[in-house]
């Protein structure tokens, strides 16, 4: 694809505003090293930050090129399907982690949910569920470094690999002078930087296309466009014929599978929860951040579907004719034809913002994972807190270092959602489906962790390879749903398969790691005044604006 299809006509202003951010930035950093004085400061932010903070923080960490770049992307391809994304596949899990999970991983201590493991498994398990979340980490940061090399190309003109270097150093900076506590404060900015740049492409959009009906008569009369106007059955999103089976592909394969194993077990959302300061501060973190998610759908999804209609690239790509641009590049497309200078360095600042949280999540997330579950507890324990803040910014550099070398990987998808669904029926279902049996099952033995979570990756893997290799034939992300899927129900098997031919640990070392063996009132957190700090209220406001936004786009 050249380059210069994307190249945005940047003047002075929009430079400065672009600079002042990153300036802003690197100053957050600089202030928040004044309080890392030990490794939990720095991989944990201490265990000190308010709810709203954590909570804005932990939906800006899934803010990424994932959702800015995939999410428009699928909006341009699927239409209203993407909306699945949000009100099936993201908010009921985080209501549940909220409810359910976020007890458990607080009331513990624990400091990464491959700890959490070991005290539920063993050492076995808690090792082999590090490496793969280190794996997936930095694959998933190289998708973010990508597409803010990207911005930066269509910004600046420089080559991609320039743009992916300097994109990473201005990460790696604040990220290795703050730890945690610059990656949480960067994101809440980074949060209303996004909200704030997508709102005027949005609303100029609509504009341009003569409002919502003027869209939708527009849409309709292109390839699937009937699909498009309706959230289900979802077939073209799916990839699956008969529409019985593409509704339970969505509600199953993404609304439960694939979903709850990124919300609920992923340690880049999670930490920014371990980071509150009280336990019901952490518990309302994930209800705070699905107000936002079950918003912000509207000002990404509705982008992309503008583009379908308005951006002649874009057009061609719906129509099946040959173009030289992809899906990916809807965003960047939409500011170049929408917004004036001045608003288009606002725009842009809430490109590269969108990108570092995403990035800057998966860094601080892997360097927690590798200092404490690799490094301290398997490879050099027993060490001072002070060589394990050392290791934890040796480790940053690192993990940039080889997020540097994924993004090339990224390059080669037209639809980075695509990519980004396969890794999580890679990785995040199979450590679903075991955390979840073991939270609930007090049978479960410490070796069927392990090979239960082995035995959903083989699944979900191999369920990729073939259908990349033709024995299967599900377009879309159809194959991830089905890998997510067949990798859960192997990971279940395995884990009661081997269960019941192994001995479980005593049922005393496993109170407060087993629901039924837990005291109820030991995972309440404390009532605090105020109706805005209920989970029951949350919940019902959060129930009302997903149900909502179907009934709203089932109905129009």
């Amino acid at each position: 694809m050249p380059m210069e299809t994307l190249r945005i006509d940047a003047n002075a202003i929009d430079y400065i505003l672009v600079a002042l951010y990153f300036v802003l930035v690197i100053a957050i950093g600089l202030m928040s090293r004044r309080k890392v004085s030990s490794s939990l400061d720095f991989l944990l932010a201490g265990r000190s930050l308010p709810a709203w903070i954590t909570g804005l923080a932990f939906i800006s960490a899934n803010l990424g090129a994932t959702e800015l770049l995939g999410q428009s992307a699928n909006g341009a391809q699927y239409g209203e399907q993407a909306f699945h994304y949000y009100w099936i596949g993201a908010v009921p899990a985080m209501v549940f982690l909220a409810l359910f999970m976020m007890p458990f991983y607080y009331g513990s201590k624990v400091r990464s949910v491959p700890e959490f493991l070991h005290r539920r498994f063993n050492r076995t398990t808690q090792r082999l569920q590090a490496l793969l979340f280190a794996v997936a980490t930095v694959l998933i940061a190289g998708v973010n470094l990508y597409a803010l090399a990207l911005v930066v190309n269509a910004l600046l003109g420089w080559p991609i690999w320039v743009s992916i270097v300097a994109a990473a150093f201005v990460v790696l900076a604040y990220t290795f002078l703050g730890g945690l506590s610059a990656a949480i404060y960067n994101e809440v900015l980074q949060f209303f930087v996004i909200v704030v740049a997508m709102i005027p492409v949005t609303i100029v959009g609509l504009h341009r296309v003569g409002g919502w009906n003027g869209l939708t008569a527009k849409i309709a009369p292109l390839p699937h466009g009937a699909d498009n106007l309706s959230p289900f059955p979802a077939q073209q999103l799916t990839g699956f014929d008969s529409p019985i089976l593409s509704v339970i592909g969505v509600v199953f394969g993404l609304g439960f599978v694939l979903s709850f194993g990124y919300w609920t077990t992923n340690f880049t959302e999670v930490q920014r929860a371990f980071s509150a300061n009280s336990a019901g501060a952490a518990q309302r973190t994930p209800l705070i951040a699905a107000i936002p998610k079950a918003l912000v759908a509207l000002v990404i999804i509705i982008p992309g579907m503008i583009a379908a209609v308005l951006i002649p690239s874009i057009n061609e790509l719906k129509r099946g004719l040959p173009s030289d641009v992809a899906y990916n590049d809807v965003v960047p497309l939409m500011l170049r034809e929408l917004l004036p200078n001045g608003f288009l360095g606002v725009a842009l600042t809430g490109l590269l913002a969108s990108f570092m949280a995403g990035m800057a999540a998966n860094v601080s997330s892997f360097n927690t994972i590798f200092t404490y579950d690799i490094w301290q507890d398997w490879l050099r324990p027993g060490k001072p807190d002070w060589y394990y803040l050392n290791v934890g910014r040796i480790v940053t550099v690192a993990a940039t270092l080889m997020a540097i070398g994924t993004a090339f990987i990224a390059a080669g998808f037209s639809n980075i959602m695509d990519y980004i669904q396969s890794l999580f029926s890679f990785f995040n279902v199979p450590l679903f489906a075991t955390f979840i049996l073991g939270l609930y099952w007090k049978r479960m033995t410490g070796t069927a962790g392990w090979t239960s979570l082995a035995a959903g990756v083989i699944g979900a893997v191999g369920v990729y390879i073939l259908n990349t290799v033709g024995v299967l034939n599900l377009p879309g992300q159809g194959a991830s749903f089905l890998g997510a899927s067949v990798g859960f129900v192997l990971a279940i098997i395995v884990g009661v398969v081997v269960s019941y031919r192994t001995t479980p640990k005593p049922e005393a070392e496993l109170v407060g790691l087993v629901r039924s063996l837990t005291p109820t009132k030991s995972l309440a957190a404390a009532v605090e005044p105020g109706w805005y700090k209920s989970p029951v209220v949350l919940t019902v406001i959060i129930g009302i604006l997903t149900v909502g936004g179907y009934v709203f786009f089932t109905i129009v």
